[in-house]
C-alpha cells in the first residue's frame, strides 16, 4: 500500500485465534505466536518470525512491546491482557509511525476494553 498506512495489521488472541485483520496481513502458524508470546516473557531471541517471514528484534519494553526490522520496514506488537496487535510497514511509513498506531490501538483495548 501506498501512503501512510500499515501495510497489515491484526489482532490476535495470545492462543492464536485471530480478532481481525487487514486483508493483507500474512498467513501465520500457532506456533508464530506462541514464539512471540515466549519473547515477551522471556526476552532474549534474536528475532521473531510472522507469516514465515523474518523480523530481527530491535527492542522489547517492559514485557509488553517487541519492534522488529526487516529491509525498510518492520513490525510492531503490542500486549494486551488477552491479546496481540500485530502492525506490519513499509516505507515511507516509519516505525514511529507503526509503534504509535499499535500502541496507541492496544492501550484502548486494554484500558477501555478491558481486554
Amino acid at each position: 500500500m501506498k501512503g501512510n498506512h500499515l501495510t497489515a495489521a491484526a489482532i490476535v488472541g495470545q492462543d492464536g485465534t485471530v480478532w481481525a485483520q487487514s486483508s493483507y496481513f500474512p498467513s501465520f502458524d500457532n506456533g508464530e505466536i506462541t514464539a512471540i508470546v515466549e519473547e515477551l516473557d522471556q526476552p532474549g531471541r534474536i528475532d521473531i518470525l510472522i507469516g514465515g517471514k523474518q523480523y530481527t528484534l530491535i527492542e522489547g519494553i517492559d514485557n509488553e512491546v517487541i519492534r522488529g526490522e526487516r529491509g525498510s520496514g518492520g513490525v510492531t506488537i503490542k500486549r494486551t491482557r488477552e491479546a496481540l496487535v500485530i502492525g506490519i510497514y513499509e516505507e515511507p511509513v516509519t516505525h514511529d509511525m507503526c509503534n504509535a498506531l499499535v500502541e496507541t490501538l492496544g492501550d484502548y483495548i486494554a484500558n477501555t476494553l478491558g481486554m
